[in-house]
């Protein structure tokens, strides 16, 4: 099956939701039709716990951290998915971000 468009989903600290937003904006990923800055984003809660390797931007290495952040989403064309990846990792604080990338039928 082919798919022409993606959902993204990023999970990320609310305060870099506008720095992405607008970094993804200005490279035209947010437009749908007429309309550009095309986003949502719900708060959700999590559990992590960084190894020992890690260099965490919250919590503390070895222990299991809980916290607040938001789930970002978005929908874009399927050819696009690296570029967007790298915008998204350019900005986003977190040393693994999740960037979930989900088939849309359409």
């Amino acid at each position: 099956m082919n798919f022409s468009y993606v959902k993204f989903e990023v999970l990320l600290p609310e305060e870099y939701i506008v720095p992405l937003r607008d970094q993804l904006n200005k490279n035209r990923v947010l437009t749908v039709g007429e309309y550009d800055h095309v986003v949502s984003y719900t708060e959700t809660k999590g559990y992590w716990r960084p190894l020992e390797s890690s260099d965490p931007y919250s919590g503390e290495k070895n222990k299991v951290a809980f916290g607040l952040e938001c789930k970002m989403e978005f929908k874009s064309p399927y050819k696009r998915i690296e570029e967007i990846r790298n915008i998204i990792k350019s900005i986003h604080p977190y040393e693994e971000p999740v960037i979930n990338v989900v088939p849309l039928i359409t």
